[in-house]
């Protein structure tokens, strides 16, 4: 089965039957002939003294998996694939799917009131580690409301979607919306593609590929993501140390934020110039509020201001876990500009399976591939597209990756994990190469 309602974890759903001779030969002959001749050059040419050989082996390897269990990229299936997934896309309108729910959002926002006025009654009675329990489970709901206006899925109306997401974002949260709009689109654009897509350039502390480890350019960034000293000792230990890292994520946040808006990094004229003003008078605010109403005037001491900090931040982490959840364990493979976008978000992205009463603890990114078909249909209604992307995914030959939460995170644990194995070998590899003078012992 492709999917279902039970909500138990599971493995990921078994492959369709391909034509493996064929995609194996096309995938290794006709789509990477310039990184064949740039291996075959530098074997003949010079010796390899940066284990550059083994990586490319390792991505040959990864393309060839990929190609063997995905529909082949050639032109006429492809092509196929696109035309059905416009099919889906009719069908997800004429249900009705984009209309967004105002009942689940007046739930939504007794829920973020319920949060709020629950922190400063347990403040007022100096309850100060509930009251921050409470803080971060607010935070925690609200980014998922931040996330639909920033997709233009409550109003649909650019401005008014706009100003909703700045609202709950800059003023009540503290972080930007520009900034998170300008990397979550191009995260859309290229999912999990390690050079280009910011959500997996996490170096020097995760890798999730060992294309990372070959100190690739971050076309994002603009810059050299450097596997050096420091990059090389936190990969070694990257599965331990994964979760404790995401439990101070929002610090982080507030960083990249604070950046965006310093450097004016978002639109200087059209329709979305004046956000800019409107998210630093959000800062502004935010730090009035929270850094001078709460930890300021209700807290009594340094050091329950400083308990409060990271309480409220840590509660409101596992946030950060379900965010990259759906892409850690997933292909990074470059399979060529043929293949088709569904294709490439169904094979780049995974839904978590949990019962429907549990979704408001998820905030739909429990249904990240589904999301990243249709980017704009309302959170509340991906469960009920759900149904339709199962039919189209046994249709056109692509595997539904669903995943329990809990076997997720272990595909993710084990994904760092095979990363760090990959960087030990590849220092091995390097070190044979500089006790030989530059020639591997008796490797080919």
């Amino acid at each position: 089965m492709l999917a279902s309602s039970t909500p138990i974890s599971r493995s990921p759903s078994p492959v369709f039957d391909v034509d493996h001779d064929g995609l194996r030969r096309r995938g290794h002959d006709e789509d990477h002939p310039t990184r064949t001749a740039s291996i075959s050059s530098q074997s003949s040419v010079e010796p390899d003294t940066t284990g550059m050989s083994y990586l490319d082996a390792l991505t040959r390897e990864q393309v060839s998996l990929d190609i063997d269990k995905y529909p082949g990229v050639d032109l006429v299936t492809q092509h196929e694939i696109a035309a059905k997934y416009k099919r889906l896309h009719q069908a997800i309108m004429d249900e009705g799917l984009y209309e967004c729910s105002r009942t689940a959002y007046v739930f939504e926002c007794c829920r973020y009131v319920g949060l709020f006025a629950a922190m400063f009654i347990s403040l007022s009675y100096r309850q100060y580690v509930l009251g921050a329990v409470f803080l971060g489970l607010a935070w925690h709901q609200l980014v998922f409301l931040a996330h639909d206006a920033g997709h233009m899925g409550i109003t649909h109306d650019y401005q008014i979607d706009t100003a909703i997401g700045i609202f709950v974002a800059d003023f009540i949260g503290g972080l930007s919306l520009g900034w998170w709009k300008r990397n979550h689109n191009v995260h859309h654009i290229v999912t999990n593609a390690p050079e280009h897509d910011p959500d997996i350039e996490h170096i020097p502390l995760f890798a999730v590929t060992h294309r990372l480890l070959g100190s690739l350019r971050s076309t994002y960034y603009d810059r050299v993501m450097e596997y050096d000293a420091v990059a090389k000792f936190m990969l070694r230990i990257q599965a331990w140390t994964y979760y404790p890292l995401l439990a101070l994520g929002r610090f982080n946040l507030y960083r990249l934020s604070w950046d965006y808006l310093i450097a004016r990094r978002g639109p200087r004229r059209g329709p979305g110039a004046w956000h800019w003003y409107l998210e630093v008078a959000g800062q502004f605010f935010f730090w009035a509020w929270f850094g001078y109403g709460i930890l300021y005037k209700m807290l009594p001491d340094g050091w329950t201001r400083f308990m409060f900090v990271m309480v409220s931040h840590v509660t409101s982490s596992p946030l950060h876990v379900q965010i990259v959840l759906s892409h850690f364990a997933m292909s990074t493979s470059d399979l060529g500009p043929q293949e088709s976008f569904a294709q490439r978000m169904l094979r780049t992205t995974m839904d978590v399976d949990c019962p429907p009463w549990l979704d408001f603890i998820h905030g739909g990114l429990q249904f990240q591939a589904i999301h990243h078909l249709f980017p704009r249909v309302p959170r509340h209604n991906l469960r009920k597209a759900q149904r339709l992307v199962v039919e189209f995914c046994r249709d056109v030959g692509i595997p539904y990756a669903l995943y329990g939460f809990s076997d997720g995170n272990k595909a993710v644990i084990g994904r760092l994990s095979e990363v760090s194995r990959q960087a030990a070998i590849l220092a091995k590899c390097q070190q044979t190469v500089a006790r030989n003078g530059g020639v591997f012992g008796h490797h080919d």
